[in-house]
This record gives C-alpha cells, structure tokens and sequence, in this order.
C-alpha cells in the first residue's frame, strides 16, 4: 500500500506541475505591440529587390521632400537615409527584448551599407544609396548610423558593428572646426551653420562608444561636444535646445525649437552623471526634462498629452526621459508619452493599422498615405515602453 501510495503522489505532483506550468502567462502587452507594429511596418515598407524600404506607404505616393539643405527631392523607389534609420532602430532594439529578431538587425545593416560612399574621403554614409547617385552627407545622418551600429554590438556583441561606429564618429570629427569654439555643421562642405541635430547624434555616439570601450578618449570627446552644445545651443531660461547656432558674422540663435534636440542633450547629461558621478550632469538632466515637458506637450480637453513635433522627434526625447528614469525611478516624464501613445493606438490609426502623424486623431488619417518615418519609430516606443513597465529587462 505504501508503494501505491507513493505511486499516486508522484502522479499528483506530476499533474500539479504541469498544471502550474501551463497556467496564465505572464502578460506582455506593450512588448507585444512592439512586435505587432515592427512587423506591419517590416511587411509594408519593404522594397525586396533592393532589401531597402519605401519612403510611403503606399510606395505609389512620392511627393516632394523638404528635409534638405540644398533643395527640395521628389520621394524615389526606396527611402532616403534618414527615414530608413528610424527601422534600423527599431530593429536593433525590437532584437533587445526578443532574440528572434536578431537576424532584423544584420539584414538592416546591410541595408544601410547601401548608402556607403567611399568616393569621397574619408568615408561616410550619404543621404541615398550609392547605386543611384552622389548626394549629400548630413553629420546628423551620420550620427544616427553609428547609434545604430553601437547599439547593434551592444545586442549582438559583433565587432564589426563596433568598428563601423567608431569610423562614422572619425567621420563627423573630420567636420569639426574652431570656429566659435567647435562643433560640426549639418552637411559636409557646408559651413553656415553649426546645428543641434549633427552635434547631439556625435554627441551620444561618443558617449555610447566609451559605454562599451571604456576608451576615455571618447568620453572626453563626448564632453568636448556636451560643453559646446550646452553653452552654444541650450536655453537657460527654458530648458529647451535652440535649433542651431548660425556662423555668419559674430554668430547668432537660429531660436526653433524641436524635441529631439533637447532629447540629445538630456540623454547625453545622464550618461555623463553615470559615467562620472557629478551632480551637476544629473541637475541638468533634470532641468532639461522639466523644460521640455512645459515647452513641448499640450493637453486636450479631455486631458490627452499632445505634441506638435514629429513622431521621430518626440522618440528621440523619450529616450532621454527613459534614460532618466533609470536613474531616478521617477516616471513622470515617461508616463506623459505613454499616455499619448496608448490614446493613439486607440484612436489615431489607419485601416491598415499604421499610426497617424498626429496622435490625437483630431483630423481623420485614416486613409493618407503614411510616412516611414512615423511609423517606424512606434515599434521603439513600446519596446521601451515594455522595458519602463517592467514587462521585459531594461536597455
């Protein structure tokens, strides 16, 4: 009897295992948005023969394209950089909370390849792949492939992906000049301007380097950047980043203002105060994040957050409030973006399940065509948002 006893209580903990084991599973919405949005964005975007994305969706739509120095650019077959590196991004971090889209992130480095020019030296990336033809290279544009390629070794741990990194910040240092104490300009060979965008994205880049090197050569050239960008661009009433400092004459403010400008310096004052414990990084942080939030965001009546920025642009701040609030805990700053994002899920998107430009849904996009850039940025979103809420490890 004692044999069957035990017998049937080895069956029972057998039975109360499995049950256990196939009971409700941990809940992962954000994370599953994530991959929703990341793979609708992958499917429609996708330009096979090229391995290269639309700049619309539908590709069909290719209107002019004001985004440049020189003039305006009628939308081609696939994308222009800039736009491209927005999946890139995603991709890279979409790789970070689930290890089945590592191959997104090797398939997306060979994309942006394509737009490697080395007709020119040194080498860098320009604004269209070089199959079509010579074009400009933007810094900034620069700057955001070589956040991609660290980010890229950080999920992967491939070396070449760090080598490529630290070419693209030689590259943007190739642009830096004395006048008004450094900084680089927006495009190369152009020398009118010096603005937030170029010098924020190298600015992050060298940051990001010493993170993963532990080289100090690039923290100091992180703070060379930081110093300039603070005395140069930041308001120091507001808490906000002017658009770029002008180099005719004596200088002047061009005095726009967009969040992702502000999002590079915040996130840039975080990594300083981790790297080197000074207060004064983490203040700055601070008072950056509390500017913005008064400067950028507006409320509907039914008190739903708003911004007018672009999509992308609001990304670029939120990653410095996420870096933020892993360092404080505080979520204030974060969870007035979330709130935005989880209202437009609900109310701002298309019959194709694209977000709309604008979250509030106010005017109806249901069937415009959508920019890449709008939507590949929504796939990062919730990847971080999935990281802030705990659903899977932090960045």
């Amino acid at each position: 009897m004692k044999h069957i006893s035990a017998a049937i209580s080895a069956v029972l903990a057998s039975v109360m295992l499995i049950a256990c084991s196939s009971g409700p599973q941990r809940q992962t919405p954000n994370k599953d948005r994530a991959a929703e949005m990341f793979d609708l964005v992958w499917d429609l975007y996708r330009v096979d023969k090229y391995g290269l994305f639309s700049e619309y969706y539908p590709n069909s739509y290719r209107p002019d394209l004001t985004y440049f120095n020189d003039s305006t650019r009628q939308a081609q077959e696939v994308s222009f950089l800039w736009p491209m590196s927005g999946i890139y991004s995603s991709a890279v971090i979409m790789a970070a909370i689930n290890p089945e889209y590592l191959p997104y992130v090797d398939s997306m480095a060979m994309s942006i390849e394509q737009y490697f020019d080395t007709t020119r030296v040194p080498f860098g990336y320009q604004a269209y792949p070089v199959q079509f033809g010579k074009v400009d290279r933007y810094y900034d544009d620069n700057g955001l492939v070589g956040i991609d390629y660290i980010d890229s070794y950080k999920v992967t741990g491939n070396p070449v992906y760090l080598e490529r990194a630290k070419h693209v910040l030689t590259f943007i240092l190739s642009g830096w000049d004395d006048r008004f104490e450094g900084g680089v300009p927006w495009v190369e060979g152009s020398l009118d301007q010096k603005p937030a965008c170029a010098n924020g994205k190298a600015m992050v880049l060298a940051l990001k380097l010493y993170e993963a090197t532990k080289d100090p050569y690039y923290l100091e050239t992180g703070k060379k950047f930081y110093n300039w960008f603070d005395k140069y661009l930041k308001d120091p009433e507001r808490g906000v980043v002017w658009n770029s400092w002008l180099t005719a004459g004596e200088g002047s403010i061009h005095p726009d203002l967009y969040t992702y400008n502000t999002g590079t310096l915040l996130q840039a004052a975080v990594f300083l105060y981790k790297f080197t414990g000074e207060q004064a990084y983490l203040d700055n942080a601070k008072f950056l994040a509390e500017g913005s939030l008064k400067v950028f965001f507006q409320y509907t009546g039914d008190g739903i957050p708003y911004g007018n920025d672009l999509p992308w642009f609001r990304l670029v701040l939120f990653r410095g409030y996420h870096e933020l609030y892993n360092v404080t805990g505080d979520s204030k700053y974060v969870d007035v973006v979330i709130k935005a994002l989880d209202y437009a899920w609900d109310n701002a998107r298309d019959v194709s399940g694209l977000f709309y430009h604008d979250w509030t849904g106010t005017t109806d996009e249901s069937r415009q065509p959508k920019w890449l850039l709008d939507a590949s940025c929504i796939p990062e979103y919730y990847a971080r948002v999935a990281m802030i809420r705990g659903e899977v490890e932090n960045w």
